[in-house]
C-alpha cells in the first residue's frame, strides 16, 4: 500500500483529495494547522503540524512514498492582494522545507500545487485574453507575491528533480470550487462568495448582490471532483513539466452571478462596488493537459455550481438560525 502525505489536508482541496485517495486504496497521512472544518477528515492518520518548521516537515514526511504538497497561506483576491509579505514568507517557509524534508526522507514522488497566478499580468489585460499556455509563464511577471512565490517553488522542484532524482510533478490550478470550502470570512473565492451572497438575497428578500468592479472580468472555474481526479492522474503519469488544471470555459463574473441566481430561483440586482479585481481576463489552455494525461475536466460549470450553491445555502440558513437563537 502506497503511503501518501497530503499537506494542507484540513483545507478545501486537501480534504477532498484525502477522501479521493482513501477511496483508491492509499494509506494517507494528513497534515495541517487545523482539522477539516465541515466534516470529519478521512485520513488514516492526521497530525497538527506547522510546516514553517523543518522539524515539523521532517515529521510529516517520515515513512512516506509520495507527497501531495497543498499546504499554503492563501485565499481569494481580497486576501492575496492585501497580505503580500505574510503570504510570501509563510509559503516560502512551508514549500522549501517540505521539499527538503522529502529529499532527506527519500520520498519517491512530490506533487507541488502551483497556481494560474504565476502567469504574466501583461497577458491578462483584457476580458477576452487568449487562454494561457504553460509556456506563457516566461518572461515572468506574476501579479502579486503569491504568484512570485509559487513560480519560484516550481523552479526549485525542477532543480531537486535534476540534482537529487526526486520525481516532481507541477500543477497550476485555475479557480477550483465546490462544497466544503471557505464561504465567508474574507478568504473565500468568487464562486463561494457569489453563492453566499445570492443565498442571502434569497433568504432575506433583498435582491442586491455586490461584486467588485464592473463584473466583466473573466475567469474559468473547475469543480473540485475534476480537480482531485486530475491530481491523481498527474501523480501516476510520467509527465514532469508544469500543467494547467482547470476548465477552459471563460465566463464573466456577471455571467457567473446569473447562473447562481438561476440555480437559486431568484432575480438579483447586481451592485458593483470598488475592490480588488485581479487580472482582467484569465482562461486555461488545456491542450497540454489533454496531451499529457489523455484527460481534461468534464463536469459542467452549471452542475458544479448547483452542488456548491445547495451546500452554501444550507450553511447560510443554519448560520442565520444560530444567530437568531
Amino acid at each position: 500500500m502506497t503511503r501518501t502525505l497530503v499537506t494542507g489536508a484540513g483545507g478545501f482541496i486537501g480534504h477532498w483529495l484525502t477522501s479521493y485517495l482513501r477511496s483508491r486504496g492509499y494509506w494517507v497521512r494528513g497534515v495541517d494547522l487545523v482539522h477539516p472544518e465541515y466534516e470529519p477528515g478521512k485520513a488514516n492518520e492526521f497530525e497538527i503540524l506547522d510546516l514553517r518548521s523543518m522539524d515539523a516537515c521532517l515529521r510529516a514526511t517520515r515513512g512516506i512514498d509520495e507527497v501531495y504538497a497543498l499546504a499554503s497561506d492563501m485565499g481569494g483576491m481580497g486576501f492575496i492582494s492585501g497580505n503580500h509579505s505574510q503570504i510570501a514568507f509563510n509559503n516560502t517557509m512551508i514549500d522549501f522545507q517540505t521539499l527538503e524534508a522529502a529529499r532527506v526522507n527519500r520520498v519517491r514522488r512530490f506533487l507541488y500545487t502551483s497556481t494560474a497566478c504565476v502567469y504574466p499580468e501583461y497577458l491578462q489585460l483584457s476580458a477576452g485574453a487568449a487562454p494561457l499556455k504553460e509556456s506563457d509563464v516566461y518572461p515572468a511577471q506574476p501579479q502579486d507575491a503569491y504568484g512570485w512565490e509559487k513560480l519560484t517553488m516550481e523552479r526549485l522542484c525542477e532543480h531537486y528533480r535534476d540534482d537529487y532524482g526526486i520525481e516532481t510533478r507541477l500543477v497550476r490550478f485555475h479557480n477550483i470550487f465546490g462544497p466544503l470550502g471557505t464561504w465567508r470570512g474574507g478568504r473565500e473565492k468568487v464562486p463561494a462568495a457569489l453563492c453566499q451572497k445570492v443565498a442571502m438575497a434569497k433568504l432575506t428578500g433583498d435582491p442586491r448582490v455586490e461584486s467588485w468592479g464592473d463584473g466583466e472580468q473573466t475567469r474559468s472555474f473547475c469543480y473540485i471532483e475534476d480537480c482531485v481526479e486530475g491530481l491523481h492522474l498527474l501523480m501516476r503519469s510520467s509527465w514532469r513539466d508544469p500543467l494547467n488544471l482547470g476548465q477552459d470555459r471563460m465566463i464573466s463574473i456577471n455571467g457567473l452571478c446569473d447562473i447562481v441566481a438561476e440555480i437559486a430561483g431568484i432575480r438579483v440586482e447586481k451592485v458593483h462596488v470598488p475592490g480588488p479585481q485581479g487580472v482582467r481576463g484569465r482562461n486555461s489552455d488545456n491542450t497540454l493537459l489533454r496531451q499529457a494525461l489523455g484527460w481534461s475536466p468534464s463536469i459542467p460549470l452549471e452542475d458544479g455550481l448547483a452542488r456548491t450553491y445547495a451546500w452554501i445555502e444550507k450553511q447560510v440558513a443554519e448560520a442565520r438560525a444560530t444567530a437568531a437563537a
